[in-house]
Order: C-alpha cells, then structure tokens, then sequence
C-alpha cells in the first residue's frame, strides 16, 4: 500500500499524470525516514529539515501540515504494509500546471514504505569522477534531482562497488551515493562541510553530536582531498536506514572499523 495525499491506495494505482512536475522538472523533495518497533527515529529532526527544504523551494505549507499529522500517516501507511519495522520515502512534489515557472505552489505528498536493509561486512567504494555535485545550498537538499546518483549508482553495479564517493567541482569529496561520508585519522574525524556540496544528513548531525561530546576524540568539517582517502585508519558512510556502514576498502587500502563501531555503539543508544 501507499499513501498519496493521507489515502490508502493499492501500489499499482494510478496516481500521476504526464503533467507531474516531479516527472516533469524534478520539482520534488523527499525525506528518507526509519521506523522501528512503529517508532519513526529522529522524527523532529527529520520534520525539521523537511520544512526547510519546502520553504528553500518556496512550497505551500498545509496549516495541517503538523509534525504530528506527519507522523499519524507515515505509521498508518507502515501498519498498512503489515510492518512493524520500515524504510519510508515521505515524496513532496508540486501540484501539476506551468512549465518552468509553476502555475502553484501547493503540495501533493507520497508515502512509500519497504523492507530494512542491513550494514554489510565487506563493502567496497571508489571514487566517481564522470560528473560532479555542485556545491551550494541546493544541493543540502534532498530533492528528486538526482541524476548524478544515478549515474554513480550504475558505474558502482558496473564495476561491482558497494557504493562510490562523489566530488564537488572542486574535486573535493562532498558524499557518497546514499549518505555522508566520515573519515577517521587517529582521534580526528572529518566529514565535508555543508559548503561543499553534500546532503544535510540527519546522521550526520548525530555522529557530529556524538564525537563533539568525546572526550578523546575531535570532529572537524572540513573539505577532504581525494587523495587523503587511502591515509585514513578508517571511513565510514551515514544515512538514515542503515546509520553507520563501515567501508572495508578502498582501491588497494584495507581499512579497520574500530572506531567506528565504538561510535556506531553511541548512535544506537540516541535511536
């Protein structure tokens, strides 16, 4: 089942028409969001930034639009499914009308629901340097403008990566195809500014929280060079649905995960 604009419907419905400004123009914002034992994790958080992406993109509001109204129809849409435990997709798109510039500014919603995944033991990445994420503030938000992803995501499958590091125009690591990227030097931890390109993370927040409040341990946001990757002791990759997945290699360099399964520890007891 999904859940288009607060009803039910059968995932085969017909729910779009050619006139779609998602499909049209990737005039669309999503939230990623986890629910477990029919609790959604971080949900402030994730509320949060969802209004801030709508206003950036100068969408309609709905009064009723409420951090609680979220909640009621992303929990009806996972009982629906017979899950307990799920990945959610909360889709936000404009109104179909106009071409570039929009006929309005109100909103339609889609809430899609499907299995957890798992951090892997073996995982591999690369760089991809076909294309680059551009940095600015567009690109912290979510929106369905994803292409470079895409493309990243079939170069992985080609070449049998579990995942690949995308860089800005700078050529300065900015995130990977799914999530945030961490790398760990010593008691130093680094991740890319917002500044440079990459997704404002809802994880990423956390894990900064998390080593900021160490008393052994440092966090610095700051631009990471391609070529510090094969340095580190450890990398490791954030995003909601699996929270923290260890990188076990990089082009030759086998890396440990000590670290940060000491920090992936203090993540699980924020869930």
């Amino acid at each position: 089942m999904i859940n288009f604009n607060g009803t039910l419907l059968q995932k085969t419905a017909n729910t779009f028409n050619s006139e779609n400004r998602a499909f049209k123009y990737g005039d669309a914002l999503f939230e990623t969001l986890k629910v477990t034992h029919g609790r959604i994790a971080f949900l402030e958080d994730h509320y949060f930034r969802l209004m801030a992406s709508m206003r950036m993109l100068r969408m309609d509001i709905p009064m009723g639009f409420t951090m609680e109204y979220l909640e009621k129809e992303i929990l009806k849409t996972v009982e629906s499914n017979a899950f307990t435990d799920a990945a959610v997709r909360f889709t936000v798109f404009r109104e179909a009308g106009g071409l570039y510039t929009p006929k309005t500014n109100k909103i339609s919603y889609l809430v899609e629901v499907r299995a957890l995944s798992n951090a892997k033991l073996n995982y591999t990445i690369d760089l991809f340097k076909d294309y680059y994420i551009y940095s600015g503030l567009l690109s912290t938000v979510k929106t369905t403008n994803k292409i470079t992803n895409v493309l990243a995501g079939i170069y992985a499958s080609e070449n049998e990566f579990d995942n690949c590091i995308l860089l800005n125009e700078r050529k300065q690591v900015a995130e990977v195809i799914n999530g945030n990227v961490f790398v760990v030097s010593g008691n130093t931890v680094k991740t890319p500014p917002i500044s440079d390109g990459c997704v404002k993370g809802i994880i990423r927040k956390k894990i900064i929280e998390i080593v900021s409040k160490h008393p052994n341990l440092s966090i610095e946001e700051v631009s990471i060079s391609p070529f510090e990757l094969p340095k580190a002791d450890e990398i490791f990759i954030t995003n909601t649905i699996v929270g923290i997945q260890p990188v076990t290699n990089y082009r030759k360099k086998t890396f440990t995960s000590v670290l940060t399964a000491k920090i992936k520890e203090e993540l699980v007891k924020l869930v």
